[in-house]
């Protein structure tokens, strides 16, 4: 199966930088049936960033307005997916430098069965640029 390449938004919020709280949000969403794509976490100036990408945006937005968390978005980001093999990640990056672009941010995983995912942020000037680069403008 050849690469593919989509645009999805994600949405992102603060917490507390202490064990348990990504636990709680994604706790929340599933006990609501939401389906999420894609998930980051990651520490940010002493708090927490956590990034959800939905299945279905708008029943995520709901879901998290009904649980009291503070998200924000909806964002574009760029989710990846192929046959996993030496330099898969390589070629993805190449071909956005190729066209000048800077990933703001980048990760990456074998998905096992032979699969990979990534996701990937651009600037917001670039979304474009990237859905024409892989064909989904």
């Amino acid at each position: 199966m050849a690469d593919s390449v989509r645009i999805a938004s994600y949405f992102k919020m603060a917490a507390p930088d202490k064990a348990g709280e990504g636990a709680r949000a994604l706790s929340g969403l599933r006990d609501s049936g939401v389906n999420l794509l894609a998930f980051s976490g990651f520490p940010r100036n002493r708090r927490a960033q956590l990034d959800f990408v939905p299945v279905d945006p708008m029943a995520f937005k709901a879901v998290a307005k009904q649980a009291k968390l503070k998200v924000l978005g909806p964002k574009p980001c760029f989710l990846a997916e192929g046959d996993d093999r030496p330099g898969a990640g390589a070629e993805l990056m190449s071909r956005l430098a190729e066209a000048k672009i800077n990933v703001t941010a980048l990760q990456a995983i074998s998905a096992g069965a032979g699969r990979y995912g990534a996701i990937f942020w651009v600037k917001p000037r670039d979304v474009k640029k990237v859905a024409k680069i892989f064909g989904i403008a």
